[in-house]
């Protein structure tokens, strides 16, 4: 016993896996007590036992094995985890212990496998048992059998599925045990139990013995249906019903609802094995089938037969086996084999059922023609086939042939077909049978009921009987309306004694036809409540073998059982009821009439209505008209009284006040009586004639309009509109068709016979009188309302100038919603609810497509046609569908049958040659919209192939598929696309792009239907294999489509289809299940689509009642709980706005406006450090991949959620790029306003950006880059720096987009590369950019070594990473590259390196191949640049920024800064190589206007100029002569390619070294210098243009600040610059090449240079100056007087709102301006007044005349009046058709302006001459006329006579002579002082050479008046006061010498040595004296020496009349004489100076 004491110290868990038996009993004994014991299921002590279970059943000791089986049962019985254990166990259950010979082994097996059921493991246990049924030992299949048996009997027929078993069981009859065959006998009668007579099909075959004793078993199976006795643990409810149930006593009146659910219909054809009959079918078949011999092709249908005996057949492609036996049946002259063929395709259907749909079209009309054989086993077959096939299809889709056939002549023909609508119409239920299907058939039929034929008639009457009792009378009266009573009741009889397939009142009767028993009341209720996964159970009764397939519907309205739906869905259409009962009354005679009239009428009344005189018929009509307001409408005899009206004179009568009452009373008569269609046409006629009148017309109107609400709208408009065309009067029918417009838009659409109007209205467009056509389009117009887009089909052939007014008419109309009708409704009303409105407004929509003309086409589609589509030629092939598309093309519109046409095109779907596909979708969708909804018949042959096409790989053949199927459902509508397995068979393709097309399609779809077919629900399976697919975007679509799926299906039934997945698998499913719940949009509301059908689903007004009601709903109302989600807008495609199917982006939801307001990036502290620690300790992904997968994006998207705003996230994540557009605008939008927010996001947002690099959408990247810039401004500002791990994350995929193909792309990339260098240390961007030269696009090779040569030549050697040798070894690699840019690029690096550092850049190659090496060299002497000393910055990145910084302190805070550097870029990226970006990265961000006003300050902190040593200016300026070998070679042979050398050089003009520029500027000079070169140029004007305003800002920010460079360099540089650009300002087909843009820069630059102070200091700072006057002058005259004059207004604009702006600045703009004014008579007529009249437009709206005024100077008011002023004078009234490009004109006052002066010149057109020189002086003084102008001057010597106010005075005074030249001052002089007669007259002169004298010549040299020595600011100040100058502002000497200029010529002197300009009157009438003020002598001997130094200027060709003015290559003539005046003059600048002091 040793032994034994050891295991007994065991635990419990070790004992049972002991190896003694013993040890083992105990260990299960123990277990047993210990899992009783265990009150929690989900106790951790359950899992210890988790793999020991399968051991307690196997156990090898019997004793034991008892044991372990209880302990085994308990832990199934009460552990949580048990279900883990349920495969192995079972397996276990049935290998060891069945086999056992102990009976009680077995029962506890059989209780394990039991309860493992229980606990849901069904299908696990289920599999097992059915594997034991193949084991070879009889005992296990018995004791398995058995267990099923009574699995089945326990849990019933819903949790045990029968398909498997009932598939094994003839196998089980033929076993050689008895013991087997016996438990296999009561396991078939126990499945008979649960599911009757569907058993039968499948044990056809087994051995007949045995089938009849299963019969006899059968037989005495109770019929009380069977129920369920054990529950699962998910059925607790049902079992406590249950139990109830048996205590209150069995079930006596027991819950019929719950034997109900217990007992799902089965259908037969589900547990039948479906066989594959197509590969069996005899080789030679279709050549016997078409043999001469019958008894051959009787061969080979009888082959065809036996095979289609098969009850369930494999789907398969039976186009081809169809379309023989259709041929058969059609053509074959042995009826024999028709009958045959017929029951081939009656197999055939029953076999296939649903997937016989798609050949249903063609064959239904072949078989109902061949009814004309009279044989009955023919008919009887054809009936079969017939029958079989409808339950294929739907009624819709045939009821075109059947309809078409219904006319047949043949009265057999039209008596079956009437039979087999009757027949049709008992498998309906009045939701498939709606009205626009009951309106044809009905009219058909009564045609029938009239028929000659006896057997015609009978079977019309069956078929109306059975119609009224499916449809209900409701539904069916209206189309009865005109039938006579006999045959009414004979209908009705008919009605009695049919029997419908969906019970109506059957209970359990059997359907007449089929004599089967049918169950009637089961389908019914188990389609509302029961089964929800057998799948068509609800539907299919279960007759033997034709258990009718549930017509389209699915189980009757859900809900609701059959019989209510009679009410529900019937009931509801009766809208036109009550029309029955008023349609006609006999017509009675006019002896009748007089009688019923004179009951009502006075006597008196009667006898004046023919009376000869007018007063007494008018006395008559009053008294008419009391009686019949005095009337009840019972007792008005209507058709009496109108014929009264009628009689002689009736409607001739000519009085038109009597006529007015007559047609007044009328419409009394029509609106209080029972007014009838018979009284309507007494009065109608009368009516149409009097409609045109114009004293009657309107009460005519209003009598119709009463009459249309009497008799209907649709009715009386017919009869009034084919009145008005029958007789001639225009007046008549256009006032007929306004009515007609009205009333429509009164009444409603519904009804109107929209084809008798069309012919009308085609005939009133072609009438001669406009008023009829232009009525004609009106009433278009109104329909279009109603009908949309096909309105238009009707027209197409009409001339094209009438269809566009329809057009422009249908345009108006667009997006207008039709008006809800306010007549006709309250005789209508008392219709049932939604149902109702729907089916009305549906039939609307399918009329107005139903009335088109169809042609048809079937006979053009010849065989021959047919043999060509299927071609092995493609050639052929194509001609054959060109062919179709003509055809399809000329029918315009097409009747459905197209013959072979859909085989063939099916065939073309996959054609190997991707043309021809989508050749084929495009006919296809030219079909769809040819056919109308008639195309439904075709969606199972051909929409569905084209669902296929949506898996090609090719994008643009999957977009034309997409385009299609879209087409054809618009026409079909999306029940027929869900109807059957078809598009769960394509989600079952594993193909990632047909599985993501096809799921976005749904997703689209789905939201917008209001019910789907029970057939979605196969799509689920595939739908969960899709939510796991491989590919990301399969997943994607997948997750988006969920809440659709699950809005129809609801979430139990989602749920329930995710047991049969991997546990796995279904965790997640659930997961993202239940998270689609929270997102599952409410289905769309019925009268949204109601509103949408009335327009043919064209108007947008698609889903706008729905929306409308989210929105204004608010949180409160709908969908409260999902509300938090609404944000979700975009986030999975439309889920936020329930209603609203695809309306996602209809109008921003309220509340999520609301949601907006807050930050969009929430500071989380310390955020970004937790993510960056994350990634480095790899708890997240590193960010690094090629292409983003899906997890990346997902992580990023957590990682944002906590620190981005939840909306602008949905935009972020959008699967639209429109919506990441969005996010981006809102992202720059807050990027000022919340800076920390963006930090602190910093790495998510850059992340987010690589995300966009992948992007396709160029758009998107575009808004990016945009984004990036401004970001990375932001930062530089902000002093941050990038942290390794943002840089690692975005340097990388930025890198990727620098070779992007896009030009734009490529320079914003470079752009902001460059711009990170001041984030990030350039050596570590170095690495970088290193590893994009690697890459294996060769743009991104180039580019990237360029931007390493400008990192080398901005920051020197050190950049180079790890170290110089390596990363040149590295570059130099590439100069042996394929691709000739890369090998460029790097040639041009390394010469950059080499001009930084000289020859040792050769050590540090290393060795290149010879070949490599010669280019090098070759390209390093062509640079022919010496290295300059050091490069500009050799130190490290870091400090050189922060000294930047403090040196522009001021500066740089001013506001985020003018972002010049996408300027920068354009010239950086244009192949540009040295750089000036980086050499003063930070200054190109300021705001050029701030600096110039901050030149206080920056003047602060630049050295005083005078220190300057002024020796060295002495010596004659040496502008370096380019050496001038042929021009340049740079020119020739740089490269091949001119453009690019030229990029090269202009890219060279902005370099941050002086020399460089300096070179550049050479050549570019050079070039333009010789005429032949010049225009090589062309083309990079704007560029080069860039290039030096960028140098320009250069030397202002960075070089005139810089001590250590001598200003001689700036000078040189200067005047190199100046050169170049006069030389191309010369050239006048070049100048007009600059841009405004580029000339607003240009001229900003070079007045800020002649503002600039420290320029004058410089030595030779006013030769600069003056030249810079010269250029302006040159530009102003020869550039693009468009682009100029629109550059300076924008300047001005700009200039005025910069707050900080220097007013000199705005005054030289305005001077400008001005000097352009002067220029507009010669060049008014090249200039583009539209653009001008726009800026001007802008300028005045920015700067209203109030903000203008109030202004410190008036100057720019006065500017603007004077531009208007001239532009009006030159061009007159004709400058207001200039006012086009303006959208808004009221936002200016600009169009008033020009009126008034307009107005103001054709008023004083006398003093025109005068008004000339007017300059814009105020409006009194215009008008100012003779009689004032003494006022007006004593108020003027008033004003000289005051103190304060005595200059303005003066100037009035000046401006009044001038503008007055002929005015007398002279008395006001008379009696003043003499003292104040020279003081008056000195101010005058003064003014004058200060505004004129001055003015002028400064305009010529440069710059026009007001200058105010602003030209040429010197240091000299002016000493007189009397100048005006008070404000201190510098003259410069310029100035002086204009004046001396003048005064000289008033002295009579000579100035022609100067210059030949004529001279300067003055404009003042009288001389002036030469009185000067004290300064004068001063000013003199000043002026005279500027003359002399300026004479010897004249050397340098800077004189206007020179024409080549660039300085370059001379040197100053006579240095010594320069260098004495020089002299000379900074003496008296120091005299000046101290005197000021």
């Amino acid at each position: 016993m040793g032994d034994d004491s050891e295991w007994m110290k065991l635990p419990i868990d070790q004992k049972c896996e002991h190896k003694l038996w013993k040890a083992r009993l105990n260990g299960y004994e123990e277990a047993l007590k210990l899992f009783q014991k265990i009150d929690d299921e989900k106790s951790p002590e359950w899992s210890k036992y988790l793999g020991l279970i399968k051991k307690f059943v196997t156990d090898s000791n019997a004793v034991a094995q008892l044991k372990g089986l209880e302990a085994a049962l308990a832990y199934v019985e009460n552990a949580h985890v048990a279900g883990k254990t349920t495969g192995e166990v079972a397996s276990g259950v049935v290998n060891k212990v069945f086999n056992q010979p102990k009976a009680r082994a077995k029962e506890l097996g059989l209780d394990i496998c039991l309860m493992y059921i229980e606990i849901e493991k069904g299908e696990a246990v289920q599999e097992e048992l059915l594997k034991g049924l193949d084991n070879k030992n009889p005992k296990i299949i018995v004791a398995c059998i058995e267990t099923l048996r009574k699995a089945l009997s326990e849990f019933g027929s819903k949790i045990i599925s029968l398909k498997p078993i009932i598939k094994v069981l003839p196998k089980l009859f033929e076993s050689r045990e008895k013991a087997v065959r016996d438990e296999a006998k009561l396991l078939a009668v126990e499945i008979y139990r649960w599911i009757r007579d569907a058993l039968r099909p499948p044990l056809q075959n087994i051995n007949s013995v045995q089938l009849k004793e299963l019969e006899e078993e059968w037989v005495k199976v109770s019929s009380v249906a069977p129920k369920q006795t054990r529950f699962l643990r998910s059925q607790q409810e049902l079992k406590a019903k249950f139990e109830q149930q048996q205590a209150v006593g069995g079930d006596a009146d027991g819950g019929g609802d719950d034997e109900e659910e217990a007992v799902p219909q089965v259908d037969a054809y589900e547990l039948l094995e479906a066989v594959e009959i197509l590969s069996k079918l005899p080789k030679d078949f279709y050549e016997k089938i078409e043999a001469k011999k019958w008894q051959e092709r009787k061969e080979a249908l009888e082959a065809v037969e036996l095979l289609v005996k098969n009850p369930k057949l494999e789907s398969g492609d039976y186009a081809d086996l169809v379309k023989v036996l259709k041929k058969v049946v059609g053509k074959d002259t042995n009826v024999m084999l028709v009958a045959l063929a017929a029951k081939c395709l009656a197999g055939l259907a029953t076999g296939l059922r649903k997937k016989f749909g798609q050949y249903a079209g063609h064959v239904v009309p072949t078989i109902l023609e061949k009814f004309k054989e009279k044989k009955p086993q023919v008919v009887q077959a054809l009936q079969e086939a017939i029958d079989a096939i409808f339950l294929t299809t739907t009624l819709q889709n045939i009821s075109e042939d059947v309809l078409a056939v219904m006319d047949n002549k043949n009265p057999t023909i039209k008596q079956q077909t009437s039979l087999f609508i009757a027949r049709s119409f008992r498998h309906c239920t009045p939701s498939t049978l709606p009205k626009s299907l009951l309106k044809p058939f009905c009219a058909a039929l009564l045609k029938h009921i009239n028929d000659s034929a006896p057997e015609v008639r009978d079977a019309g009457f069956e078929a109306l009987g059975t119609a009224l009792k499916v449809a209900g009378e409701k539904a069916v009266n209206p189309f009865l309306a005109d039938v006579d009573k006999l045959k009414l009741d004979r209908i009705k009889e008919c009605a009695e004694k049919v029997e419908l397939v969906y019970g109506k009142k059957t209970g359990g009767t059997a359907e007449k036809k089929e004599g089967k028993p049918i169950t009637g009341k089961t389908p019914a209720l188990s389609g509302a409540g029961g089964d929800k996964e057998t799948k068509d159970a609800a539907t299919k009764p279960g007759p033997l073998k034709k258990a009718p397939a549930v017509k389209s519907g699915g189980p009757p309205k859900k809900g609701k059982p059959a019989a209510a739906a009679g009410m529900g869905g019937a009931g509801a259409k009766s809208k036109k009821g009550p029309e029955t009962k008023e349609i006609f009354e006999s017509e009675l005679s006019i002896e009748v009439c007089e009688e019923k009239a004179a009951a009502v009428l006075p006597a008196s009344c009667i006898q004046q209505l023919d009376s000869g005189n007018w007063k007494e018929r008018l006395a008559c009509m009053e008294e008419f008209q009391k009686a019949v307001e005095l009337m009840e409408r019972s007792e008005m005899p209507c058709q009496a009284l109108v014929r009264m009206l009628a009689k002689k004179p009736g409607w001739k009568e000519t009085n038109f006040q009597v006529m007015q009452m007559k047609l007044h009373i009328v419409a009394l008569i029509a609106q209080k009586g029972n007014f009838s269609k018979t009284s309507a046409q007494v009065v109608l006629d009368g009516l149409v004639d009097k409609v045109g009148d114009v004293k009657c017309g309107s009460n005519a109107k209003e009598a119709m309009t009463a009459i249309a609400e009497a008799c209907q709208l649709p009715w009386t408009a017919e009869q009034v509109v084919a009145m008005a065309f029958s007789q001639k009067n225009p007046k008549n029918q256009s006032e007929t068709l306004n009515w007609l417009s009205n009333a429509i838009k009164e009444f409603g659409f519904s009804g109107l016979n929209v084809k008798a109007f069309i012919s009308n209205v085609k005939t009133a467009l072609a009438a001669t009188n406009p008023a009829v056509r232009t009525s004609a389009i009106t009433l278009l117009g109104v329909m279009y309302l109603y009908m949309g887009p096909p309105l238009r089909m009707f027209f197409e052939d009409e001339k094209p100038a009438l269809l566009s007014q329809i057009d422009a008419e249908f345009e108006k109309m667009q997006g207008q919603t039709a008006p809800t009708p306010t007549r006709g409704i309250s005789r209508h009303s008392g219709g049932g609810g939604d149902d109702g409105e729907e089916e009305e407004q549906e039939d609307v929509g399918n009329d107005v497509v139903d009335l088109l003309p169809r042609t048809d086409i079937g006979d053009k589609i010849t065989a021959e046609l047919v043999s060509k589509i299927g071609d092995k030629n493609w050639k052929i092939r194509k001609e054959g569908l060109d062919e179709v598309t003509s055809i399809i093309n000329d029918a315009k519109f097409i009747q459905p049958n197209i013959g072979e046409l859909p085989a063939a095109l099916k065939s073309r779907l996959n054609d190997s040659n991707k043309i021809l596909v989508q050749q084929t979708l495009s006919i296809l969708q030219q079909l769809a919209t040819a056919m109308g909804p008639n195309i439904k018949q075709h969606v199972k042959n051909l929409g569905i192939p084209v669902i296929t096409v949506l898996g090609d790989s090719k994008n643009n053949v999957r977009a034309a598929a997409l385009a299609t199927v879209n087409a054809w459902a618009e026409q079909t509508g999306m029940k027929e696309w869900l109807e059957g397995e078809d598009l769960a068979e394509e989600l079952k393709k594993e193909n990632p792009f047909l599985r993501q097309e096809l799921l976005g399609w749904l997703a689209e779809k789905l939201p917008t239907l209001r019910s789907v077919p029970s057939d979605l629900l196969l799509c689920v399976p595939h739908l969960y294999s899709c939510l796991e697919d491989r590919n990301g975007d399969v997943r994607k679509k997948a997750q988006d489509a969920l809440p659709f799926f699950m809005m129809h299906l609801g979430f139990e039934k989602m749920a329930k289809a995710t047991s049969k997945l991997k546990p796995t698998s279904k965790d997640q499913v659930l997961a993202m299940l239940e998270k689609a719940k929270a997102n599952m949009p409410a289905k769309p509301a019925p009268p949204a689509k109601a509103s949408s059908r009335v327009v043919g689903g064209a108007a947008p007004a698609k889903f706008q009642p729905a929306s409308a009601l989210a929105e204004d709903s608010g949180s409160n109302t709908m969908e409260s709980k999902p509300d938090p989600k609404k944000a979700k807008a975009g986030g999975t495609s439309s889920k936020a706005k329930g209603v609203q199917g695809k309306k996602v982006l209809s109008k921003p939801n309220l509340k999520e406006d609301d949601d907006k307001s807050g930050p969009i990036f929430i500071i989380v502290p310390n955020g970004k450090e937790q993510r960056m620690k994350d990634e480095k300790g790899l708890k997240v992904l590193k960010w690094n991949f090629t292409t983003p997968r899906d997890e990346y994006i997902e992580q990023l998207k957590t990682q944002m959620s906590s620190c981005v705003a939840k909306w602008l996230q949905d935009e972020m994540f959008h699967a639209d790029f429109q919506h990441h557009n969005k996010a981006l605008a809102v992202m720059i939008e807050h990027l000022e306003s919340e800076k920390d927010g963006v930090i602190s996001c910093l790495d998510l947002i850059l992340k987010w950006l690589t995300l966009r690099f992948f992007d396709t959408n160029t758009s998107v990247l575009m808004k990016a880059l945009e984004y990036l810039k401004l970001l990375f401004n932001l930062l530089s500002q902000e002093e941050y720096h990038l942290t390794e791990n943002e840089a690692s994350s975005f340097i990388p995929y930025l890198i990727l987009k620098v070779g992007e193909p896009k030009d734009v792309i490529r320079k914003d990339v470079r752009a902001i590369l460059n711009r990170m260098c001041l984030i990030y240390p350039a050596s570590k961007m170095f690495t970088f950019i290193m590893e994009g030269t690697k890459s294996k696009n060769s743009k991104q090779r180039a580019e990237c070594l360029e931007e390493l040569g400008c990192l080398v030549e901005s920051y020197g050697m050190n950049v180079c990473q790890p170290t110089p040798g390596k990363a040149l070894k590295e570059m130099a690699t590439h100069i042996g590259d394929r691709d000739n840019t890369v090998r460029n690029a790097a040639l041009n690096t390394i010469v950059t390196v080499y001009n930084v550092h000289g020859d040792q850049v050769f050590k540090l190659i290393g060795n290149l191949s010879e070949k490599d090496m010669s280019m090098l060299e070759e390209r390093i002497k062509r640079s022919a640049k010496r290295p300059s000393a050091a490069p500009v910055r050799q130190a490290e990145e870091k400090p050189q920024r922060t000294q930047n910084i403090s040196a522009n302190a001021s500066m740089l805070r001013k506001g985020p800064a003018e972002d010049m550097s996408s300027k920068l870029n354009q010239n950086r990226n244009m192949g540009s190589h040295s750089e000036t970006t980086h050499t003063v990265p930070r200054e190109f961000q300021l705001d050029l206007d701030e600096i110039e006003n901050d030149n206080g300050t920056v003047r602060c902190e630049m050295p005083a100029l005078v220190q300057h040593k002024l020796d060295d200016i002495f010596e004659p300026v040496l502008i370096p002569e380019p050496k001038i070998r042929a021009v340049s070679p740079h020119f020739d042979d740089m490269h091949s390619n001119t453009a690019s050398t030229i990029n090269f050089v202009i890219s060279q003009v902005a370099s941050g070294d002086i020399n460089t520029s300096i070179q550049a500027l050479a050549q570019i000079d050079e070039v333009l210098r010789q005429e032949d070169k010049a225009e090589a140029m062309s083309g990079h004007i704007d560029q080069f243009l860039i290039a030096t305003f960028m140098q320009l800002r250069l030397i202002y920010n960075t070089h005139m600040a810089d001590e250590k460079l001598d200003k001689d360099e700036i000078v040189k540089l200067y005047s190199c610059i100046i050169g170049s650009m006069i030389s191309l300002f010369q050239i006048e087909s070049l100048a007009r090449e600059a841009s405004t843009g580029v000339l607003k820069d240009l001229m900003h630059g070079l007045i800020t240079l002649m503002l600039d102070s420290r320029v004058e200091d410089i030595e030779e700072g006013e030769q600069v100056i003056r030249s810079v006057n010269l250029l302006v002058v040159k530009v102003l005259e020869k550039s693009d007087q468009t682009n100029i004059l629109s550059a300076l207004l924008v300047l001005l604009q700009d200039s005025l709102l910069a707050t900080a702006s220097s007013p000199k600045f705005s005054e030289l703009v305005m001077k400008c301006l001005w000097r352009m004014v002067r220029l507009l008579p010669e060049t008014i007529n090249s200039i583009n007044l539209d653009r001008i009249l726009l800026d001007i437009h802008i300028f005045m709206k920015v700067f209203p005349k109030e903000k203008l005024k109030q202004c410190k100077s008036e100057f720019p008011i006065r500017t603007l009046k004077t531009l208007l002023h001239t532009l009006c004078k030159l061009k007159g009234p004709k400058i207001l058709d200039h006012l086009t490009m303006i959208d808004n004109k009221n936002e200016s006052e600009l169009e008033a302006h020009l009126c008034r002066v307009m107005k103001h010149s054709m008023d004083q057109t006398g003093s025109k001459a005068d008004k000339d020189t007017e300059k814009g002086a105020s409006r009194t003084e215009e008008k100012a006329s003779k009689a004032k102008v003494n006022d007006i001057l004593a108020e003027i010597f008033k004003k000289i006579g005051s103190k304060e106010n005595t200059k303005e005075g003066l100037a009035e005074l000046y401006e009044y002579k001038k503008k007055y030249s002929d005015a007398d001052i002279e008395p006001f002089l008379k009696n003043s002082s003499q003292f104040f007669q020279s003081y008056v007259e000195r101010g005058l002169r003064l003014i004058e050479t200060e505004r004129e004298g001055k003015g002028r010549i400064a305009a010529s040299t440069g710059i026009s008046p007001q200058m105010e020595g602003t030209c040429v600011p010197a240091s000299t100040h002016t000493v007189s006061s009397s100048i005006g100058n008070t404000n201190g502002e510098e003259v410069g000497p310029s100035v002086y010498l204009e004046r001396l200029k003048i005064l000289r010529q008033r002295c009579g002197l000579d100035n022609a040595k100067q210059e030949d300009r004529p001279p300067l009157t003055s404009l003042l009438s009288k001389p002036a004296l030469p009185t000067v003020a004290s300064s004068t002598d001063m000013l003199h001997s000043k002026l005279s020496q500027l003359r002399e130094s300026r004479e010897q200027y004249q050397h340098l060709d800077l004189d206007s009349n020179q024409t080549h003015s660039s300085g370059i290559g001379t040197t100053l003539a006579s240095p010594s004489s320069a260098a004495a005046n020089i002299d000379d003059l900074k003496k008296r600048l120091e005299r000046i100076k101290s005197s000021r002091k």
